[in-house]
């Protein structure tokens, strides 16, 4: 017995998720210096007052990462 194949190419898109039961996008920052990070949330401003107080207490951390989770999704055309 052997086994068949068949592939299709065909043209695909990739995009943001906005359908209403997407997940959220949420926002973080990381501390570049020591690895610490904001907890995730969907308000950036969280974030940022986060890396404001990381700095505050640690004034030697000067250089953070954003990290933002958004959903995408993949249909075929």
């Amino acid at each position: 017995m052997s086994m068949r194949s068949v592939i299709r190419f065909a043209s695909w898109t990739l995009e943001p998720d906005r359908e209403p039961d997407a997940e959220p996008v949420t926002y973080a920052m990381e501390c570049a210096v020591c690895g610490r990070r904001s907890g995730a949330g969907v308000d950036f401003q969280d974030a940022q007052r986060w890396a404001f107080a990381h700095a505050g207490r640690n004034p030697s951390h000067h250089t953070y990462r954003e990290v933002i989770h958004r959903p995408w999704r993949a249909w075929m055309r």
